[in-house]
């Protein structure tokens, strides 16, 4: 979720009411061939399978996963789709102007690709000169209303490009050439990958994303005009029972920062946020807008999160790679430090303000590569995997302790 401020005109209070909130009228079943069958009415889907397992992709919306199921006829579907934004479409300048599609389109999806930064001296999100209010702030077109082509699919995997031309605030120019690959991973693959035993009784749905931006232009990308990174966002229905958790390496801040940064929307209180030496716990309930960043300095390269109602363990995790260049810092404001950005990012959606309505809810996982300090021809690459993994509590927790660091006794019961 992108760090709106709420003294700042309009700010997310408004959302509901120009872009249409998901009530219980429009959420469907819940069930990911509903989900799937609603989409098709409005945006070419492809749907990827192996198995049982299934995952929805729009190529529309820049081949963002909408959602994932581990049986894709009678199955969960695990991303937070926005309905009435779907069935309103794309819209003229002139028919979104006073509404919040004149700064974003929120379709919702669980894996979304995006670019950064969104604030700084370096931002995408802004035109030079303009003040960081909300009036003032855009989503690029490239990842938002701009459609990827589908260059390759097999019964499991497809592939996008896109190319796009992008001015900073600054007033640096980014001619990139963009490559998506969404693809699933079968039991075998993601136990290899996750390195935990996932034996017969869980049922499992994983893939991967491998995301890719080229400076296909003839300018070195250099950190004193700006650099871009990649950044990927996923929003997941929200539950009265849904922890995320995500593990850290100790140390002192002198060396390693602070534990968590929680500056986003200002401090958490304890009853969302518990912060212990190895890990912390973060309430994915839909019910409290707030929003943490973990750096890279303290990133094991995982996170997750746990629903303890549908006994599903969500992991989450990214290639960790060398920074030499840091991470883009997206805060609205000039910036002492532009590449000192988090690597791990979860918001929760919630009432921004006493009496409005949350944007979704959903919560988020959100991941971003180093910062891209490109010759012309070079390549950023960023690969995210996403693993949904339900079943008894009993086959769960060895998994969860292995993987984040917690017993699901310990996750259940951290609030």
């Amino acid at each position: 979720m992108t760090k709106l401020k709420m003294a700042a005109g309009v700010g997310i209070a408004a959302v509901c009411l120009v872009s249409g909130c998901v009530t219980n009228e429009t959420a469907g079943t819940g069930e990911f061939a509903d989900d799937v069958t609603f989409m098709k009415q409005h945006t070419p889907i492809v749907v990827l399978k192996d198995g049982d397992a299934a995952v929805a992709v729009a190529p529309d919306y820049q081949g963002r996963v909408m959602t994932s199921t581990f049986d894709r006829k009678v199955g969960p579907s695990f991303g937070w789709i926005n309905r009435p934004v779907i069935e309103k479409g794309i819209m003229s300048e002139e028919e979104a102007a006073g509404k919040l599609e004149a700064h974003i389109y929120i379709f919702g999806g669980e894996e979304r690709f995006w670019l950064g930064p969104e604030g700084g001296q370096y931002a995408l999100y802004f035109k030079p000169g303009d003040k960081f209010e909300f009036s003032h702030w855009k989503t690029p077109a490239v990842i938002d209303t701009e459609a990827f082509e589908l260059v390759n699919q097999s019964e499991s995997s497809a592939t996008f490009k896109h190319s796009a031309e992008l001015i900073n605030y600054s007033g640096a120019r980014f001619n990139v050439g963009i490559e998506r690959t969404v693809k699933l991973l079968d039991k075998a693959n993601a136990s290899e990958m996750l390195g935990v035993e996932l034996g017969e009784g869980l049922r499992l749905v994983g893939y991967e994303t491998d995301n890719r931006i080229t400076n296909a232009g003839s300018n070195v990308w250099k950190p004193e005009t700006g650099l871009l990174s990649i950044w990927v966002l996923g929003m997941y229905n929200p539950s009265p029972e849904t922890t995320v958790v995500i593990p850290f390496k100790m140390g002192g801040e002198k060396t390693l920062g602070p534990r968590v940064n929680d500056t986003y929307f200002g401090a958490i209180p304890e009853d969302y946020l518990r912060v212990e030496r190895q890990k912390l716990f973060f309430k994915g309930d839909g019910t409290r807008r707030g929003k943490i960043g973990i750096s890279p300095q303290r990133s094991k390269g995982i996170a997750g999160s746990y629903d303890a109602t549908g006994q599903v363990l969500n992991i989450v995790t990214y290639n960790v790679q060398d920074a030499p260049n840091g991470f883009v810092n997206s805060m609205w404001e000039l910036q002492k430090e532009p590449y000192a950005g988090d690597v791990i990012n979860s918001y929760n959606d919630g009432s921004p303000e006493p009496g409005a309505d949350p944007l979704g809810p959903f919560y988020e996982l959100e991941t971003s590569s180093p910062a891209a300090a490109l010759k012309p021809g070079e390549t950023m690459q960023h690969v995210q995997r996403t693993f949904h993994i339900q079943g008894s509590e009993a086959e769960l927790d060895p998994i969860a302790r292995k993987l984040l660091g917690a017993k699901l006794e310990v996750i259940k019961e951290a609030f």
